[in-house]
């Protein structure tokens, strides 16, 4: 006979939170104040917003829209639809000094006619912020820049990006052309977590081509040896101001922050570095659930397992003030009763993280199993046992 249990609402303790953590947390003080017209400043592995100002204004993206051309460039890359040796000849359009509308703009200075790699060109794009290599880059892959603006767009979408609608490849200001900060940190997230090998050349510090002398990384932050900075992009134009979408390493950390409107080339930097110090001081990432790590086991019905076990598919990520990780709680809550036929990764209900006894984020609670339909005579006995469960339950 089949023996079924009761739902439960049952409480993990990770840890006893000690009464001097509980009862005495260290203050975490107010944001500082940046000089810039719109911020944010994100945990990149648990998605949550730890600061932020006018984070939804919209602005102009000046070279940060080279992140989404990149972005573009590391799923065609990743697809194999091209292969970094490919190499491409430089059009008219893509000539430094023969298309007018690039004239006092940063370059990588390709020639019409020449011919270059798409390694090259990639890091034309993302270190020296070339834009002309982002006209050579997205007629080679999508035919015309207006092919790939439209790609640009569409993967705008699927990142959910709510706010950002891109006119050109390369981000001269344009009309119809704009961002806002929280969508830039969304779109720094995705190269991060996306495309490993896309965003491991943000952090070169130096690139070559055509010139006698390395041009460097605009992104200074790379040389402050004060923060694990390992990208992202830098932007200017007379309309967006000083951008810089940045993000550093500590632990088991990862942030970004968005500047958007800052008031010179040093000062967004300085301001970033505020967001990023600040986010270090006062916040850590806890890892409590490992992907695909069975957390509880619960009855399922009509199946033909009697047990099903729950957990997350990916794991889960929860923002926490600095030392309060292993103080953390974890709580399950079943939506319904669980019946079979059931498939790996269906949500059944959510998992509560709490701290101080108090709910600080919710994620889905999904089977981790598959499990079939049972046959008709176990079907009945189960229908028979489940009306006394709810009966007593």
């Amino acid at each position: 006979m089949k023996k079924k249990f009761k739902l439960s609402f049952t409480i993990l303790m990770l840890s006893i939170c000690t009464s001097a953590s509980a009862d005495m947390p260290f203050p975490i003080p107010a944001i500082p104040q940046l000089n810039a017209e719109s911020y944010i400043l994100m945990d990149a592995k648990s998605g949550e917003i730890l600061a932020e100002y006018n984070a939804e204004q919209q602005r102009d993206p000046a070279s940060l829209t080279k992140m989404m051309t990149s972005y573009v460039v590391g799923q065609a890359l990743h697809s194999g639809r091209i292969k970094n040796d490919d190499m491409v000849v430089v059009s008219k359009d893509a000539w430094a000094t023969g298309n007018p509308v690039l004239k006092g703009s940063s370059l990588m200075f390709l020639e019409v006619g020449k011919t270059v790699s798409v390694s090259d060109l990639n890091k034309g794009i993302i270190i020296q912020s070339g834009n002309d290599a982002c006209i050579a880059m997205a007629e080679h892959i999508a035919g015309s820049q207006g092919a790939f603006v439209n790609l640009m767009n569409d993967y705008a979408k699927k990142i959910g990006l709510e706010h950002t609608h891109f006119e050109t490849v390369h981000g001269l200001d344009a009309p119809g052309q704009y961002t806002t900060a929280k969508d830039m940190v969304l779109l720094g997230r995705a190269l991060i977590r996306d495309l490993p090998d896309e965003y491991a050349i943000y952090k070169e510090k130096e690139f070559t081509y055509n010139l006698s002398k390395p041009q460097l990384n605009r992104n200074g932050l790379l040389w402050d040896t004060t923060l694990n900075v390992d990208g992202i992009k830098t932007g200017h134009t007379q309309a967006a101001g000083y951008n810089l979408v940045a993000s550093a390493v500590e632990g088991n950390t990862r942030l970004i922050s968005a500047v958007l409107g800052g008031r010179t080339y040093k000062g967004r930097e300085e301001e970033s570095k505020k967001l990023l110090v600040w986010g270090f001081r006062f916040f850590e990432t806890a890892n409590p659930i490992k992907a695909n790590m069975p957390l509880f086991t619960e009855s399922i019905w009509y199946g033909d397992e009697n047990k099903i076990q729950l957990g997350s598919i990916d794991g889960a990520y929860v923002t926490v003030p600095k030392g309060r990780s292993a103080d953390l709680q974890i709580k399950y809550v079943i939506d319904n009763y669980i019946y079979a036929p059931i498939m790996k990764g269906r949500t059944v209900g959510k998992i509560q993280f709490l701290l101080d006894g108090k709910v600080i984020n919710e994620q889905p609670l999904v089977a981790l199993q598959n499990v079939a339909e049972t046959g008709f005579f176990g079907s009945v006995w189960d229908w028979i046992e489940l009306q006394f469960v709810k009966i007593f339950n």
